[in-house]
Parts: C-alpha cells; structure tokens; sequence
C-alpha cells in the first residue's frame, strides 16, 4: 500500500481565490489519506482507498464530504449502480453510520467542476471517526477504476468536508494525490522543422509515446539515423536508454539545398521518421509553436514551468505562449507567468510571449487569447469572477469593446478563437489588434471562424492551437473526455526566431496553421497587371502606401488591375496527399490531386464529420456500420481515430461498426477491398444512411448531408498506395470585379492531418 500528497509548491494554486471556507481553520475539519497499490499508469485499471478522519468537530447527522477532481480529468465517470462494473465506488463508516453516495460531473466549482458527496444518514461521526471510499471496489466484483489517459505528478483528490450539514464545504489542509506515469511505448516519432536555408541550425528531437501519447519513460533502442541529405554533425548511430522521455540532436546543418528527411531505424526497419525539412535560399525560415495552453493553475494539469518545459523539450517547439483563464489569474500567478516567459526566452532557440485568455462570455465577445511583446503588463479580464482580490478590478474590461479600447496603445496582438466560448467577431474585432482567427483546437475545427469575417471586411490569418488543458503543449492529444481533435500548430515565417521577427509575422498575417502535423506550405499570388502591396491595411490605414510587385505570399493584401492572378502551390508533406482545396473566401473553386482515376483501386474511404453547433455542446456523436456487399474486406485503415477506446472495427468480413465523436473535426477509415462486380456500400448511421454501387464511387465525393453545424458523411475512391508526398503547381485564378478575394488552400493528407494557409487578400 502506498500514499501520497502533492506538493502544492509544484502545481500552484490548489482552489481558487475565493474558494468558500478558505479564511477558516480546516484542520478542525479532520483528514484524509488515500491507499494505492504500486505503480499508477495512464489509464490503467486501479483501486483507491480514501480515508477520512474526523476533526474535533466531528460530522452532524446529513453532513457530509465530498471528494473533487479536475475538469481536465477523463478518468472513468464513477458510478455507484452496478458493483460489477467499472468505476464502482463504495463507501462506509466506521461507527456502521448510513452513507449515500452522489456522483456529479457538474457537481462543484470550477476548476473542480467533478464531485462525488458522501452523505451520513441516521447517524454522526465523533472525532477519530472514518469514512472510507472505495474507488473501483474490486471487493464488490468492479474491475476497478479507470485512470485518465495522461501523466500528472499531482493528480489530486481534493476532500472538502461539510462537518455542520449546512452545505458549506471546506477544503482539507493536506489533500491526497497520486504520481500518474506513463505506459510502456507504443510508437517512436522523430521531429525535424520545416524550412531552414543552407548552414542554418537545426534540431532533431526524438521520442516514444505510450499509447495515449504521452511521452514514456521506458523506451530503449539503438537507432541508425538515416538522411536523405548529408547532415553536418549528425550521428550515424543513437542509443536511445531508459528513463528519459524525448532527447533532441542540435546544432544540426545541411550546406546545399535539398529536401532532407531523416529515418530511425532500428534492425533494418524504419520506426519513424522526421521531416521534410526543405533547405533552400530564402529571407524566411519556418518556426513552429503552440500558442494556447494552461496549467493547473487555472483549468489545466500540471504547473506553468512544466508546461514551458514539456513545449520546448518534449514537442520540439520553437516558440509556445501560456493562456490562462482570466478570470482565474491571481497577480502573484500572473507575476509568475511573467517570470517564467522572461527566463525561458531565448533568441534563436525558443521564443516565448507572456500573455492571457479574455474569457468572457459570447453574449460579450467570447474568447480572445492576448499575446504582448513584453513582460510587466496590465492585465484587462473579462471579469474577477472566482478572485477574492479585487484591488485592480478598475482594469477590467467587461466586453470585448472594451478590451480593444483598453490595449489599443499595447504592443500585443489578439487571436480570436473557440473554447468552451466562442468569439463573436460581429460584436467585436480591431483588425489593429486582432490578426488572426484560431480555426483548430483540441476542441475541434472551426473554419467558420475565419469565413465569417470575409462579408465583414476582415483581413485575419490563420493559426491553429491546442488549447490543451492535458500539460502537453505541442503534442496534445485529446484523451477520452469531450475533446474531440488532437491539438494544432501554427507554422511562423519569420526572418528569425525572436520576439520582433515573429510579432512582424503575425501582424503580417505570415503564417499558416495545422491540425499537429508539420509540413511545409507556401501559398503566392503572381501578377501580370500593376499591382501594390500594403504593409498595413489600407483600409484601416488610409495613408498607407503601396509598393508595387509582381508576386506577394500567403497574409498579404494587394490591390491589382489584373482580371486574373496565377496561385502558386507549394507543399512538401510528412504524409501522402489525398487532396487540395483552393479557395475564394467560403468558396471552393478546384481541388487537386496528386492522382488521377485511373490511379484509384479498391480502396474505399468513408468520412462523417461536423458538430452539432457553434457552443459548448458542440460534439457530435457517430454510431453506425458500412456492410460492402458482394465484396470482402482485406483490412482496414482508421482516419483520426484519436480514442482507441471508442469503437471502430472491422466486424467479419464484409463489415465495419463504429461508434465516435466529431467536434467540427472528421474521423473514418478506409476499407481495402476485394470486389465484386455487382458490389455496393450500404452504410447506416445515427445521421443518415446511404447505399451506393461501388462502380458509381470514384474520385469525386459522394455526400451525405447530415444537418447540425457542417455536419455529414463522404465517401470516395483512394488509390491503394500513393506516394506523392509533394506538390508544386500553378492555377489560374478569376478575381471578382470588385471587394476581397481571400485566396487560400486547405492541404488534406492521407493520414487525416489538415494545413490552412492564410489568406492573401486580392482586391481589384
């Protein structure tokens, strides 16, 4: 048996502010320890038992405690109905006092948002007197409790004790917590950037995931690093031993131009590998970060410093930000956060920006993230709802008017973006400030946030963002709780990795955003016709001047003469390319493919995506099967199967069953098929059904509209293999007569993984 406490100096603030009983005494109120049985892996099946002893006040008739845990927990939801199950939780006195048992996802305050309430009945307890809880009572037949699916070196369980049955709960002095670790590796992966030119440093990062993506400590192996270029101080060989979680080769450079990537291999077989990275000649490199995260000490796992520390050394960031819940930001919390992005900054190597979440609600503007140049800042929230200190509430900004007017002489920049929230950009944007629109988080994909602005006159980029709440920015893997999408990147194209490079970059819109992979994108417009780049907006500022061109890149505004502009497309992928949509605003107006129909064999890809509407209660469930009738299934392929526990499986021969979620994000599989003549797909789901003749199912998609916010099912014709993992190629591009043409490509490859370029905003 083991316990242990967590050491609160490591995770920050335990409860907020304001948290009811905080001024009290609580060792009056008794304590508690917490019992478990040897190593405490990621979603592993354990047993827990929670002691709790009176205090010299004891517990009334109908008081009673409760034990909280974490909104970002995804443990097993507790039940207390079928001992047999999972997650049963079982409870008793020592004195034979009655005990009832309540679990409530929603059923405490915020970050605690989950309860259990053990409640006496017909009986008290004296000082000295115990309730023990038994988390997945294995004694009851339950084969036990399911951990969450992510490492945490403090996951608490937080007891509060109503001793006077009066509802007023008060926390314990020392709460019991658990060291959660990783599982034993399932896949290595290897990381390179993107975009360096000749004689410029680099780094490889190399780790092994468990099966729930986090970095494991357990992983061994003797790898042969094979590169496609030759790579100045790169081994031939690297011993990769255990007890480490990711280990990174730097100062790495390649002297002539090429695409380079590098292979791990291990006895003759490739266990991963890292790239492209294209080295060329160009006044811009590629950097990639993760923006948008919290820590424990607001909703998230976890404390800041680990948070800086897993985005630099475990995801091979180049540059991150911490956002916290404003109105969970005490000022010692946010002195620290300022702290902590002065000392991880470091020019050339990883780029840091203090910064905020504005988290009022939609009704107000939504949710902003707040990113300034420089340390020692003002904070302006949306509210000091769970702050007891109220000293500088006179710097509050209510709406998000308000919070425009009260930055707009701040060196910073705003993003606009889709939590819990969502941003209303038609009550409020300051194209100034605002530059760009977060379309992909771990919460799901949300292209709308980027088109709505196009019929408002918006010139906004696009950047894609974890909003990770799991201690895993760069890497954030979206669990089994309601996030449905692993967490996104945004790819800078900076003259250099510095504060004043990559704050440029954004107000120039340079970027372009992923849903977690990393390739390369470059998007321009090419003039025959006098044409004018504007640095700044004109339409924001008039006096600006336009310096005439003939080709201009993704995030630029440009005022032409020309009728039509040639696109070039530049993509060099990770993965195989299944498609690239080119865009006119919302418009779709040619997609391309590294194939042709007479490419395509007996592969059939089955897509369902969408969400049920823009809030908080956005996920779409998908419950289904496909039966290919007349036809045998070889194997099959899952697309962004990011739950292994969610079904989706072949079942016989000739069909397969899933039941998943979709949270503005797509999932499916592609069936390897050996078909009939007479073949077809009949396809059941909780949405809709369709039944097609495999012969009438091609190149083009064939679609079912399922209602709700984008949401519907596709299905289409792949080829069985296909390696076209690059694509360059021009497209001539007819420009409307008169207002914007924002420009810009979706990049879809056969993994599942998406690339947004931004906008270039052609105007005639």
């Amino acid at each position: 048996m083991s316990k242990a406490v967590v050491d609160h100096n490591l995770v920050g603030v335990v409860w907020p502010e304001n948290f009811p009983g905080k001024e009290e005494k609580p060792d009056l109120y008794g304590t508690a320890t917490l019992h478990s049985n040897g190593r405490i892996e990621a979603r592993s099946l354990q047993t827990f038992q929670l002691v709790y002893t009176a205090g010299p006040y004891g517990i009334d008739d109908t008081g009673s405690i409760q034990v909280v845990f974490r909104f970002a927990n995804d443990a097993g939801k507790l039940q207390t109905g079928n001992p047999a199950g999972l997650n049963y939780v079982s409870a008793h006195t020592s004195t034979g006092a009655k005990i009832s048992l309540l679990y409530q996802d929603m059923g405490h305050q915020r970050p605690w948002f989950k309860s259990l309430t053990a409640r006496l009945h017909g009986g008290y307890l004296s000082e000295g007197d115990t309730i023990t809880i038994v988390f997945g009572d294995t004694e009851q037949g339950s084969p036990g409790m399911r951990i969450q699916s992510f490492c945490d070196s403090g996951f608490e369980f937080v007891v509060l004790a109503d001793v006077c049955a009066v509802g007023h709960y008060i926390p314990l002095p020392d709460q019991p917590a658990i060291d959660i670790v990783p599982g034993p590796p399932v896949i290595w992966r290897a990381v390179l950037p993107t975009l360096r030119r000749p004689g410029e440093k680099f780094q490889l990062g190399i780790k092994a995931e468990d099966r729930w993506g986090n970095p494991t400590d357990l992983a061994q192996g003797r790898f042969k690093l094979d590169a496609t270029l030759p790579v100045d101080g790169l081994p031939e060989e690297l011993e990769y031993v255990p007890g480490q979680k990711a280990v990174s080769i730097d100062a790495l450079s390649v002297k002539e131009p090429g695409l380079l990537r590098i292979r791990l291999m291990e006895d003759e077989e490739c266990v991963a590998e890292a790239g492209p990275l294209l080295i060329q000649e160009s006044p811009y490199a590629e950097y990639w970060g993760d923006m948008h995260g919290q820590s424990a000490e607001s909703l998230g796992t976890g404390s800041a410093r680990q948070y800086f520390d897993f985005a630099r050394n475990k995801a091979f960031l180049d540059l991150t930000g911490h956002q916290a819940n404003d109105f969970q930001i005490t000022i010692p919390f946010w002195n620290q956060l300022n702290d902590l992005t002065a000392e991880y900054y470091e020019e050339g190597r990883f780029v840091t920006f203090p910064g905020f979440e504005w988290s009022g609600n939609t009704c107000v503007g939504g949710d902003r993230n707040v990113y300034f140049r420089d340390e020692g800042r003002q904070l302006h929230r949306s509210s000091h709802a769970l702050l007891s200190d109220r000293s500088d509430i006179d710097t509050d900004a209510p709406n998000a008017k308000e919070l425009f007017r009260a930055l707009e002489k701040e060196d910073c920049v705003v993003y606009a973006h889709v939590g819990g929230r969502y941003a209303d950009i038609g009550y409020a944007h300051d194209p100034r400030l605002e530059t760009a629109m977060e379309i992909h988080s771990a919460w799901g994909t949300f292209e709308w946030m980027l088109t709505d602005g196009f019929p408002l006159g918006h010139r906004s980029g696009v950047v894609c963002n974890s909003d990770g709440h799991k201690g895993r920015p760069g890497a954030s893997y979206p669990g089994t709780s309601k996030f449905g999408a692993y967490g996104g990147l945004t790819c800078f194209i900076a003259e250099e990795l510095t504060r004043n490079s990559i704050f440029k970059c954004l107000r120039r819109r340079h970027h372009y955003g992923t849903t977690g992979c990393r390739m390369h994108l470059e998007v321009k417009a090419q003039f025959a016709g006098r044409s004018l780049l504007y640095e700044r907006d004109p339409n924001v500022f008039p006096d600006s001047q336009g310096q005439e061109v003939t080709d201009v890149m993704m995030g630029d505004i440009v005022k032409t003469e020309d009728e039509a502009i040639d696109l070039l497309i530049e993509v060099a992928a990770h993965a195989p390319i299944e498609r690239i949509e080119v865009r006119n605003g919302d418009q779709t107006i040619t997609t391309l493919r590294p194939y042709t129909a007479t490419d395509l064999g007996s592969r059939i890809r089955v897509i369902w995506s969408g969400a049920e509407y823009r809030g908080r209660g956005r996920e779409t469930t998908w419950t289904g099967k496909a039966r290919f009738v007349g036809c045998a299934i070889k194997n099959i392929n899952k697309v962004n199967a990011w739950n292994p526990e969610h079904k989706l499986e072949q079942i016989g021969e000739d069909t397969v069953e899933w039941d998943t979620l979709t949270t503005g994000n797509f999932g499916g599989f592609d069936a390897f098929l050996v078909e009939g003549e007479d073949g077809c797909i009949e396809l059941d789901s909780n949405h809709g059904s369709l039944s097609i003749p495999l012969k009438e199912i091609g190149l083009e998609d064939i679609e079912l509209d399922a209602g709700g916010l984008n949401r519907g099912i596709k299905v289409f014709r792949q080829p069985e293999i296909h390696q076209h993992t690059k694509v360059k190629q021009s497209i001539p591009v007819q420009l409307k007569a008169q207002g914007d043409n924002p420009l810009w490509v979706c990049v879809t490859t056969d993994d599942g993984f998406q690339a947004w370029s931004s906008p270039i905003f052609v105007y005639r």
